[in-house]
């Protein structure tokens, strides 16, 4: 018979992919308007009737917003100065995260990046790692704590992304780390190191979380017990007390009511309250973005300055750090990607077994 040559593949690496929220292409009216569509037409994002949102979203909201918002997008857009790129910041942070957690895993995995609404798309993202031969892929949404509007509708666009193949792969979520020792401890030292950098202490640091309509958490979201949750073991880790570190959400859209107590009006409320320096950190966000550059480190300084504040101060988020991007990696082996990666502690060798030399009687 002839000799048959070994063809077998080599072993097929995992995909690891990083999602997280998104941006508009550019900070312009027309490419937020596009933007805005997709995010606010998610029904895990905006829950109303269909026959009462959809009139309001066309002929009011996409008229109006897009401006405003792109203005917004204009002010930040150019942050990430250690970061090249035209995107926005967000998504060159997430870009850059996904190279430090590569970097981190070794050529076992391949890392990529997503963003749930605009580019680069879930579907894309699939696309190349379906090229490059991975039939198992775990997912990072890169929220820290669940939320329907967020993680769970990261769990929908990897969905709606396979839904036409006829070739799926093996999937992983990861839903959620709010109560991880290390990122409590990864959080807790950036606040530390940040607040080193001041020549003021603030009398109160603020933990801001994107709100929640009050309804969603009312119907089981369990969002804002986990956000209070981080607070609470972050405030442990750091030994401080429920007068100094305080939780508020950001972000209200919409007449609905939201989770309580507001960013916004704390701020305002604490000068007159005798509350004149203030810390703001955001243990949510993975990743600067409009909701942090903008809405807190611009917009909320200057409201608590005009009402009587006196130093403000908004610490930067995880983003691509070495000790984020070590958690992240140890996170993803853990948790999404074991029994994937080849094992690679080398074995230990057994000893051999010996009887115990007797001692000569003296």
């Amino acid at each position: 018979m002839p000799k048959t040559t070994d063809t077998a593949k080599p072993a097929e690496k995992p995909g690891l992919l990083l999602v997280n929220l998104g941006s508009p292409d550019a900070p312009t009216a027309k490419a937020t308007r596009k933007y805005l569509f997709q995010f606010l037409h998610d029904w895990r994002v905006i829950d109303t009737t269909r026959w009462l949102w959809c009139p309001i979203l066309h002929f009011i909201i996409l008229r109006i917003r897009p401006a405003k918002s792109a203005k917004a997008y204009a002010s930040i857009w150019g942050h990430v100065d250690d970061i090249p790129g035209d995107e926005g910041p967000l998504v060159r942070i997430t870009r850059a995260q996904a190279q430090g957690v590569q970097d981190r895993l070794g050529d076992d995995v391949i890392v990529d990046v997503a963003m749930r609404y605009g580019n680069p798309s879930i579907g894309d993202a699939m696309d190349r790692l379906k090229a490059q031969g991975c039939t198992r892929i775990a997912v990072l949404p890169m929220y820290p704590q669940f939320a329907g509007a967020t993680t769970a509708s990261v769990y929908d666009g990897v969905a709606k992304a396979l839904m036409k193949r006829m070739d799926v792969p093996e999937l992983r979520f990861l839903r959620h780390y709010y109560d991880d020792p290390r990122f409590i401890k990864v959080l807790g030292d950036s606040l530390t190191e940040h607040l080193a950098t001041l020549d003021w202490t603030p009398d109160v640091v603020m933990t801001s979380y994107h709100g929640l309509p009050q309804s969603y958490v009312d119907k089981g979201d369990p969002y804002q017990g986990e956000c209070i949750e981080t607070t609470n073991l972050l405030r442990d880790y750091l030994g401080m007390t429920e007068q100094t570190l305080q939780t508020t959400f950001q972000s209200r859209f919409g007449p609905k009511a939201w989770l309580q107590p507001y960013t916004d009006k704390t701020l305002e409320a604490m000068p007159s309250e005798g509350v004149k320096k203030v810390a703001v950190m955001m243990p949510g966000f993975s990743a600067d973005c409009l909701e942090t550059l903008e809405e807190i480190a611009i917009e909320a300084h200057e409201t608590f300055e005009e009402h009587g504040g006196e130093k403000f101060t908004a610490v930067p988020c995880l983003n691509h750090s070495p000790a984020h991007l070590d958690f992240l990696a140890d996170l993803a082996r853990e948790r999404l990607l074991h029994g994937w990666l080849p094992d690679t502690k080398p074995a230990k060798k057994a000893k051999p077994r010996t009887k115990p030399k007797s001692r000569a009687r003296a």
